[in-house]
């Protein structure tokens, strides 16, 4: 299963690992304020809708990110960009310490959420225009297990902290270790090139047209992807945001305990994602998609919404990892392949825009709590997220799990265009 790596060059390995890293600092970041949610209802007497339009504002603005990001990139090349979308979220992560008060936190995450968009659309990109179509799928899919070791970093961190101060200054401490993804930056800047393949298209990039995937010939396929994007993330940003305050909350557990549940989902996340590079590889993108959507709607129904025991729910817990790591895997790779030349440039805009937006869920997942409370309405949203995000959104124009071993993205025209609209 990792004998695709052995192959990779020693310029390929540095791109994986740069980018690998940078999401991974990037989930460390975003995933603080999901570990905060209980301490900030409790300090702030914020209510669980308030935490929830916070979890939103991120998601949407994370969009917006993705779309600057992908026209700077186009402009001034993906390394250098990757640098800049670092720094930002850093930056605005540990100014997020020095909050008092809901605007002001809304304020820093919302400009921390451009950076976070920004950062993943910039990374899949130049992966993608790296590394040799045939282990794709693996290549990047193993990225997402980037986000389980920085969500398993922030655990670690936040059981520590909140294990021994108090929790007014816990939580402050915590976002402002937030700042130290900008020293990734200096180990990219020595060691990180630009792709070839992106070198030679640059001119073409610039005169790229996002919009071309709203044309006619593009444009049932874009709203298919969208649809694809939409339930994915949609339901997977409800769990990955509200899972912290679900055990905490309705399960009363301890610090320590919560950081060990989280811990075993956490070790699920890492190991879905290179499952699913190696299910993309092997049976094809679509049906990976497809078997891997209705197994979590399955696992998010039983977990939340039926009267397990603590350690049903432990290992089930590891199960749900899995599956959430599993299906958001395979996004980059599929709709980097999608389409021809311009129109799968565009796609990828569409997977970077439409699942923040489809997270919206995020925040609805906060309100009405009386009719089944935070696990029910979760579990719930995640099942219609997910069997939307299913059957309907995957009859594509065709699985493009198989390429020439000689298409390294689609010809020039293709990488001249896909930071902007990947991004867009």
């Amino acid at each position: 299963m990792f004998k695709w790596f052995t192959e990779l060059t020693k310029s390929e390995k540095r791109t994986f690992w740069a980018c690998f890293s940078g999401w991974g600092l990037d989930a460390m970041d975003t995933q603080m304020y999901a570990l905060t949610i209980p301490t900030l209802i409790a300090l702030w007497g914020m209510t669980k809708g308030e935490a929830g339009i916070l979890g939103t504002t991120v998601l949407i603005m994370a969009a917006i990110g993705g779309w600057i990001a992908g026209i700077l990139a186009d402009r001034y090349g993906r390394v250098r960009i990757l640098q800049l979308t670092i720094i930002w979220f850093s930056a605005f992560t540990f100014l997020s310490a020095f909050t008092h008060s809901f605007g002001e936190l809304m304020f820093t995450r919302s400009l921390q959420g451009i950076g976070f968009g920004g950062e993943w659309a910039v990374g899949a990109v130049l992966i993608s225009e790296t590394i040799n179509p045939q282990v794709r799928g693996r290549v990047v899919g193993a990225l997402q297990a980037g986000w389980a070791a920085g969500y398993g970093i922030a655990v670690l961190v936040s059981t520590i902290l909140f294990s021994y101060l108090p929790q007014d200054v816990a939580w402050r401490v915590f976002f402002s270790l937030g700042l130290a993804p900008a020293l990734l930056v200096l180990w990219i800047r020595r060691n990180i090139k630009e792709a070839p393949v992106f070198a030679e298209a640059r001119p073409d990039a610039k005169k790229a047209n996002v919009w071309e995937v709203f044309h006619v010939p593009n444009r049932a396929t874009t709203l298919k992807v969208i649809l694809l994007t939409f339930g994915i993330y949609g339901g997977n940003y409800v769990m990955i945001t509200w899972l912290p305050a679900y055990l905490k909350l309705v399960l009363h557990l301890s610090i320590a305990n919560v950081g060990g549940y989280l811990a075993i989902n956490i070790l699920g996340s890492f190991a879905g994602a290179f499952l699913n590079g190696w299910m993309a590889d092997a049976f094809g993108r679509r049906k990976t998609f497809m078997i891997i959507a209705c197994c979590q709607a399955i696992a998010v129904a039983v977990y939340t919404l039926t009267p397990i025991n603590l350690t049903a729910t432990l290992i089930l817990g590891f199960v749900l990892g899995t599956l959430q790591s599993g299906t958001a895997a395979g996004t980059a790779a599929y709709i980097a392949e999608l389409s021809d030349p311009h129109p799968r440039l565009g796609s990828r805009f569409v997977r970077q825009c439409r699942p923040r937006a489809g997270s919206l869920h995020a925040d609805y997942g906060g309100y009405p709590q009386h009719e089944h409370g935070v696990g029910g309405r979760h579990g719930s949203l995640c099942q219609r997220r997910l069997f939307p995000g299913g059957p309907r959104g995957f009859p594509l124009t065709r699985d493009p799990g198989t390429r020439s071993p000689h298409d390294h993205g689609g010809g020039l025209n293709l990488e001249a265009a896909r930071g902007r609209c990947c991004c867009a």
